[in-house]
């Protein structure tokens, strides 16, 4: 018989299981929903899935690259423990090649792809296994890559006319850069005006609790605002490797020793756990509560 789109929801959001194995599952069973979620029991794959409504900040941030793809990947896991072992390390960056290797952009899709590879993790490591984030670039520009030990991953995108090892070294430099400095904005035209107006706000109120004179206030506001892209833009910041200069001096005077012509176009980052509530757990509460019931 034939199985309905409608169908394969209505199991997936029972089970929480694949799109491909929930229709697996029903074509199994005849379009059968309860035999269904039988099947997808017996395979271990709801079972996984009862986890899923656990939170999961760590893990890991990869980096992967194929061709024209270059890749970036945030896969959490809900401890530390589990986020350093072996097995965990090698299915992240296994999850982020087959992205980059199929072009895959979207994190639903690489979740549909991959859902049996993460049951089975899951039941592997009894952790929430979580595909989060994906960021997928294709491009004949060049990248830099820099991984700070699977927290923070970074792509440096760049047009430049002749690659060497020297060019090669400047974008993992940049990417490094980034991690170390993190920068909101490529360059002053790129800052927003509701960034500035927050700023100086904020600005504004820090002025009025160190009681500087109001007249004075607006002058003082704007000269930080002149300051600003030296902040928060890369190409403005002062290079982490060589304070002297500034990004933007570092790049040419890589250009020049090169010949090369070099124009850095973006940056892209994930910071591991961004975003997510992570649950502490205080030893002493738990303690305290314990002997209160007591």
């Amino acid at each position: 018989m034939a199985i309905s789109a409608s169908d394969v929801k209505l199991l997936r959001e029972k089970t929480g299981a694949g799109m491909m194995a929930c229709k697996e599952a029903l074509n199994t069973t005849n379009g059968d929903l309860e035999a269904a979620v039988d099947y997808l029991r017996k395979k271990g794959l709801a079972a996984a899935q009862k986890k899923q409504s656990r939170t999961a900040a760590d893990g890991a941030v990869v980096n992967a690259t194929s061709g024209n793809t270059s890749v970036l990947l945030e896969v959490n896991c809900e401890t530390d423990f589990v986020g350093k072992g072996d097995d965990f390390k090698s299915f992240a960056r296994e999850m982020a090649q087959f992205a980059a290797d199929n072009n895959i952009s979207d994190i639903e899709a690489l979740k549909d792809a991959k859902a049996e590879a993460v049951n089975e993790l899951t039941l592997k490591c009894g952790e929430k296994i979580d595909l989060r984030r994906l960021l997928t670039l294709n491009s004949e520009n060049t990248f830099g890559h820099y991984n700070h030990g699977g927290k923070i991953g970074v792509l440096v995108e760049a047009k430049v006319s002749t690659s060497s090892s020297e060019t090669e070294e400047l974008l993992k430099d940049l990417a490094m850069h980034v991690a170390a400095a993190s920068p909101k904005f490529l360059d002053a035209s790129g800052i927003d005006e509701d960034f500035k107006a927050r700023e100086a706000k904020i600005y504004t109120e820090q002025l009025q609790e160190q009681g500087k004179p109001e007249k004075m206030i607006p002058q003082i506001v704007e000269g930080k605002l002149r300051k600003l892209a030296s902040e928060v833009c890369l190409l403005e910041q002062s290079f982490v490797k060589n304070p002297d200069l500034n990004v933007k001096g570092h790049v040419s005077e890589v250009s020049k020793s090169t010949g090369a012509e070099i124009s850095i176009l973006g940056f892209h980052t994930l910071n591991l756990g961004e975003g997510v509530e992570k649950k502490v757990d205080n030893l002493a509460d738990e303690v305290a509560k314990m002997t209160q019931q007591q």
